[in-house]
């Protein structure tokens, strides 16, 4: 009691220091920002900074696109999530925005609550084409509708990834394995791909949600393209021909170049520029962004009668968003040697997407490609992330109209390249299959199911999958007959190492997993294996045979010492069936828990063989 006393009344106290700790803990920039060195530091966040600003111009546009909203708002997501991350993360290289795999699944709630709320077919919102509601709603059209689901569902994902954090649930993100998260990251990747094909293509095709609409959108492209718009089609082949090879090569130097060169944003500016000065629009019907509008919006709440359609939508969301923040934040933290805390990962993560939810932004998180981009350019500390917003500013006052005439077959484009990271994986699968079987069947299981079916099946088979695989593993586990190695106090496996001793007449057996009631009978069976006997069974033989010597001596036991000449055979109990052991031991020190059921299975196994 006094110890609980003693623990509240500390808890619940507050002074200036706890104030001060607490407010440092909760933003960590209080911490950081007064010892920040402006002469080894500045410079690097500056430049990195602003190359990440501009890649992330094209990035903010494109991924709009994907998550099925107007180009403005994915500019407003990458300028805000920057400035919060900045102050309440832990990791100093960790870069947030939009995120393909998190936007696809944006799109996707969107999409469905769309043709729910009864607005046309359109395959984005983009320069106010939006088609009025059937509904009789007329209070907001259809771009408005898509933004409105789109900042609730960021509002519930924020809140979701807030609660882990305040619960201190960071361990969570341990259960998506490495093996898991690629899988899903290239399933999701082909499906991006796939749903931009018709900005490639320029076709107008209904944009297909849930189970089979990886299949179904590729029917409707083969079945639907004879309308292939010619323009669009060989600008993004112009674009992926000057794109792809550039990209390589930033690659391949990497360690020469002291930045990569901005050949999206170059191509984007090029390609505004022929567009509009050769009128694609009006001349070949070539899709563009439309009116870019700028400045601000004023605040918005989010629509709480859709939170109960939203919140199954928002909960894959959350676990995939904050996945991947902390494990980027760990890897790069260990890589530069500082520590990072995964609960307040949580919880700035969180913070990027509950605020920004007020100012017309959906879902983000930490992306693995600009965070790569930061890094290699010489980031110090998240003033770099403070740079990009400013670069975003800029965009947003003034540069953002000038997009008017860039085309959407451009934008997807961009989205595909940037994909590439995603489908290079499955050159790695070869490898895998050689260190982890198992692993390996994770991958492509969660990749099919997130590919075939819908992303979050897939997540959710991917986890439950992952799961069975451990406990097959720890249901059919190593077993294995110790040796002692000569002259030393060491037993190791007498399948593994040569030239060990066996103690004479004794058996060692280690079973390497904790004993439960789903490898109970495993236990028994491998150890009768191993050892060559089981004891069941030589019982019942020794209770049930008739007494002569034939019967003992047929199954490859019975008396070692049978008397030459005919004598009385004695009963079977006086004369049991002979081992080459009088002493079995059991190696336990794998095991870290033993359940009800497990024991139960050690007692019967001492009986038996004492008997």
């Amino acid at each position: 009691k006094e110890f609980i006393v003693e623990k509240a009344r500390a808890a619940c106290t507050c002074s200036p220091q706890s104030l001060s700790t607490a407010l440092r803990r909760l933003f960590p920039v209080l911490d950081w920002l007064p010892r920040y060195n402006l002469r080894a530091q500045l410079l690097g966040d500056i430049i990195s900074g602003l190359l990440v600003g501009i890649v992330a111009i094209p990035q903010s546009i494109s991924y709009s696109l994907l998550a099925n909203q107007d180009p403005i708002y994915g500019i407003y997501t990458n300028f805000f999530c920057n400035i919060i991350y900045a102050a309440m993360a832990t990791s100093r290289h960790a870069c947030v925005g939009s995120f393909g795999v998190l936007c696809l699944m944006v799109g996707q709630s969107v999409t469905r609550h769309l043709q729910l709320a009864g607005y046309g077919d359109s395959s984005a919102a983009l320069g106010g084409n939006s088609s009025s509601p059937r509904n009789g709603t007329e209070a907001c059209d259809r771009s408005c509708y898509a933004i409105t689901v789109a900042l609730s569902l960021s509002f519930l994902v924020g809140l979701y990834q807030i609660l882990l954090g305040v619960l201190q649930l960071g361990f969570v993100a341990v259960y998506l394995s490495e093996p898991l998260l690629g899988g899903f990251v290239t399933g999701s990747s082909l499906t991006i791909i796939t749903s931009q094909m018709k900005y490639l293509l320029g076709l107008k095709i209904p944009r297909h949600e849930g189970v089979g609409s990886f299949i179904l959108t590729w029917v409707d492209l083969f079945r639907y393209i004879h309308n292939t718009n010619i323009c669009d089609l060989l600008t993004s082949l112009v674009a992926l021909a000057i794109i792809v090879p550039v990209k390589e090569l930033n690659e391949r130097y990497k360690e020469r170049m002291k930045a990569p060169f901005p050949i999206e944003l170059l191509v984007v500016i090029v390609a505004t520029l022929i567009s509009h000065y050769f009128d694609f629009e009006q001349r070949y019907k070539a899709a563009v962004c439309g009116d870019i509008p700028t400045g601000f919006r004023k605040p918005t709440v989010p629509d709480i009668s859709l939170f109960p359609s939203l919140a199954m939508d928002a909960l894959p969301i959350a676990v995939i968003g904050f996945a991947m923040t902390v494990s980027l934040a760990e890897i790069f933290g260990k890589k530069h040697g500082y520590a990072v805390s995964a609960n307040q990962e949580m919880i700035a993560i969180g913070m990027c997407n509950l605020i920004p939810s007020f100012f017309y932004c959906f879902a983000s998180s930490a992306a693995l490609t600009k965070t790569l981009l930061k890094e290699s350019t010489g980031s110090q500390t998240q003033v770099s992330g403070l740079v990009t917003s400013l670069v975003l500013l800029l965009v947003l006052l003034w540069i953002s109209p000038l997009f008017y005439s860039l085309q959407t077959s451009i934008l997807g484009v961009v989205t595909i390249v940037n994909l590439r990271g995603g489908l290079r994986k499955f050159r790695d699968t070869p490898r895998m299959w050689q260190l982890s079987k198992l692993d390996t069947v994770v991958w492509w299981t969660t990749m099919l199911c997130s590919t075939l079916v819908t992303t979050e099946i897939g997540l959710l088979v991917g986890v439950c999958f992952a799961l069975l695989c451990i406990i097959f593993r720890t249901q059919r586990p190593r077993a294995t007959l110790l040796g002692k190695v000569s002259n030393r106090e060491i037993y190791e496996d007498q399948g593994t190492y040569k030239q060990l001793s066996s103690i004479a007449n004794v058996k060692i057996f280690r079973f390497e997993s904790s004993l439960y009631y789903a490898n109970k009978d495993y236990f028994k069976a491998v150890l009768y294996q191993k050892t060559r006997v089981n004891p069941v069974l030589l019982r019942a033989q020794a209770h049930t045979d008739t007494g002569s010597s034939k019967g003992f001596w047929g199954t490859g036991f019975g008396c070692l010492k049978q008397a030459g000449r005919r004598a009385e055979q004695p009963p079977a109990d006086s004369c049991p069936p002979s081992t080459d052991m009088h002493t079995l031991i059991l190696d336990c020190g794998a095991m870290q828990f033993i359940d009800t059921v497990g024991l139960s299975v050690l007692k019967e196994t001492h009986h038996d063989y004492k008997q």
